[in-house]
Formats: structure tokens, C-alpha cells, sequence
């Protein structure tokens, strides 16, 4: 066996190793009795393009969506070239994908069988944000978004809000770098609550959010909810957090899915996501469980490396341009379905 190869396998078995050492402290996933019908899903920068792709995928059950700073739905088209050009800094030699062709593609997918009926769009909410310093995903991009959605989703329940000197950041009142920044952890302080927003455009009206939250945060096992259960081969974490209000276990909550985007998950930014992205107080007043699934870092050849499974993923992006599956965009996607099992658990009565 040559050096190199010997490295690379040492390098994927530790991986591995150390992937199972981080989750043995979590927890199963509990289950609530969660309304299902009442699911909803928010994201920055690529866990907006996978909330996107997780409501049209699973629209039976996603009511609502919050995008900031996101793409339309297969913008990327299983190039990642296109990812990169096309679906973040368009030019003239590279223009953004056009809406009315991601729609063709969205309507066969759904004639297929590979998402849930379109029709279901008519009755969702979606709330969009583009910041108007973004410098990753340029605002003419999130226009695109706008349009893709105006396919489907009727005018009265489609906000689209891109008038914060923002940068590429998930907004917050008061947590995070100055507003316009475009860096890590990528949560800015523009005296905006977008959590706030796109929870209200989602259920309606809010009851005040508690001064700090007072619920409880769990960190649980993902492994459980990928058939190989092995989440490092789709660049998963092996835990994810939920935030879960006292009253939950006593009544009927509702779930929401808030995705991290690109060097945000927790590996890299702690619980900067998870804990101060403005979602949790406004959960333990409205009856709102919020699960944060977690990405990893990964780039090469996966564990067993007989598999063959190799994944450039160095930025612990979703998967949006299909560096894990062909199919990333659909029910079969390896990282929608484990979403999809998540959100199925804290919907299972206890």
C-alpha cells in the first residue's frame, strides 16, 4: 500500500472515530406529538437553499419557509461551477438561472413523485431577506428566489424584504458583528429581528417572546436518521441540537427547522447559531419546538473507503449542488430524508 493511500484511510478512519467519540454524550431525539402540519423551516446562505429545496420537497407538510440570503429551487443544477458563478456572484458571462426553467424542472420532479404535489404551494407562506451588502450571494440572486416562489405561491403570502444594509448573515436585534459584515459566524447586529419576521409571515401573530429562554436545549444522536446511519459519509454531523419549551411536553407544539448556513455550524461557531439566532425566545411563547440539524467539514474519501464515497464539502455546506447525491433535492435526498425523519420524530406522540 503506497504512503499516500495509507494516509488518506488513517485520515478517514479517525475521522470516523472522532465522529463517533463527539456524539456519545447525546441523546436520542425525544418525541412530542408534535403537529406536523404545522412544520416549518428557515436558513441562511446554503440552509436557506435547503429549507427552500426541504418545503418544495416535502410541501404535504412545510407550511412556511423563511430564505435569507438563499437560491432557487436546483439553482446549481448538479454543477458546482454554476453553484459558484451562476447561483452566487452572477456576471454577464455567467447570468442567473432562469426561474420559468427551475420551475419546468420543480413541476416534472413533482409529476414524478420525487417531491410533494406543487398545489400545495398555493396554501404556504415563504419570507425572503437579501441584504443589501451581501457579498456571497448577490441580491439579483435572491430575486431569482422571489420570482422561482411567484410561481407557486400567491402574492398575499410572499414577503420579500431587501431594503437592511445587511451583509451575508443571518439578522439579528442585537447579537453578533456589526450588519454589514460578511464574516464568520455570519450573524449580524441590525436591530432587526428576522427570526421575529419570518415566525410571524409563517404562523400568524406572536405572543412577546420571553426575556431569555427558558426551555431546554438537547443534543441528540443524527445517526439514527440516515439509513447507513453514518452522517459523516453526507457530511453530517453525528449531533444536531433542538431547543425545546417547557410547555411542549405537557401540549401541543408545532416544529421548525432552522439551518445554519456555510461555516456555521457548531464544529466551527459553538452555539452562536443555536442559542443566539433569535429563534428560542420567540419558540417558549407560541408553542415552537426548533431543531438545528448540524453539518461537518468534509472533503475526500469517506469511511469504509471501499465505498467509494468521496465528498468536497470543506466549507460544511447543505448540499445544494449535489456533492452528496444526484437526488439532494428531493424526498430521496440523503440529508432531506434525515430532516424529514427528524421533524417525523418530534411529530411521533411519546
Amino acid at each position: 500500500m503506497s504512503g499516500p493511500l495509507r494516509a488518506i484511510i488513517f485520515a478517514a478512519a479517525m475521522s470516523a472515530l472522532l465522529g463517533t467519540d463527539l456524539a456519545s454524550g447525546a441523546e436520542r431525539l425525544p418525541a412530542y406529538g408534535a403537529n406536523l402540519s404545522e412544520t416549518s423551516a428557515s436558513g441562511i446562505s446554503s440552509g436557506a437553499a435547503m429549507a427552500l429545496q426541504f418545503q418544495v420537497a416535502h410541501s404535504g407538510i412545510v407550511k412556511g419557509a423563511g430564505i435569507i440570503a438563499g437560491v432557487p429551487y436546483d439553482c446549481a443544477e448538479q454543477s458546482s461551477n454554476q453553484a459558484i458563478n451562476n447561483c452566487m456572484k452572477p456576471d454577464a458571462a455567467h447570468p442567473v438561472p432562469d426561474p420559468e426553467h427551475l420551475k419546468n424542472i420543480t413541476d416534472s420532479l413533482a409529476r414524478s413523485g420525487a417531491i410533494d404535489d406543487v398545489a400545495n404551494l398555493n396554501d404556504a407562506t415563504v419570507w425572503l431577506f437579501s441584504g443589501r451588502k451581501d457579498e456571497v450571494v448577490l441580491p439579483v440572486v435572491m430575486d431569482a428566489t422571489r420570482d422561482y416562489y411567484a410561481n407557486y405561491v400567491p402574492p398575499d403570502r410572499l414577503v420579500y424584504r431587501n431594503d437592511i444594509d445587511a451583509g451575508h448573515a443571518m439578522v439579528t436585534e442585537d447579537y453578533g458583528e456589526k450588519c454589514p459584515a460578511n464574516k464568520a459566524p455570519f450573524i449580524v447586529n441590525c436591530h432587526f429581528d428576522a427570526a421575529e419576521a419570518l415566525l410571524e409571515q409563517i404562523y400568524g401573530p406572536l405572543n412577546p417572546p420571553s426575556a431569555q429562554p427558558a426551555g431546554k436545549y438537547i443534543e441528540f444522536d443524527q445517526k439514527e436518521f440516515l439509513p447507513d446511519g453514518n452522517p459523516y459519509n453526507h457530511s453530517l454531523s453525528d449531533v444536531g441540537y433542538a431547543y425545546v419549551p417547557h410547555v411542549c411536553a405537557l401540549e401541543t407544539c408545532r416544529v421548525h427547522v432552522a439551518l445554519h448556513g456555510c461555516r456555521q455550524q457548531a464544529a466551527e461557531i459553538g452555539d452562536a447559531f443555536y442559542k443566539h439566532a433569535g429563534y428560542n425566545r420567540w419558540a417558549d411563547t407560541n408553542h415552537i419546538i426548533v431543531v438545528y440539524p448540524q453539518t461537518i467539514s468534509r472533503w475526500g474519501w469517506g469511511w469504509p473507503f471501499y465505498t467509494l464515497n468521496f465528498v468536497l464539502n470543506p466549507n460544511a455546506c447543505w448540499d445544494w449542488w449535489g456533492y452528496d447525491s444526484a437526488e439532494h433535492h428531493t424526498k430521496k435526498g440523503p440529508q432531506i430524508a434525515a430532516i424529514r425523519a427528524m421533524v417525523d420524530r418530534l411529530a411521533t406522540k411519546p
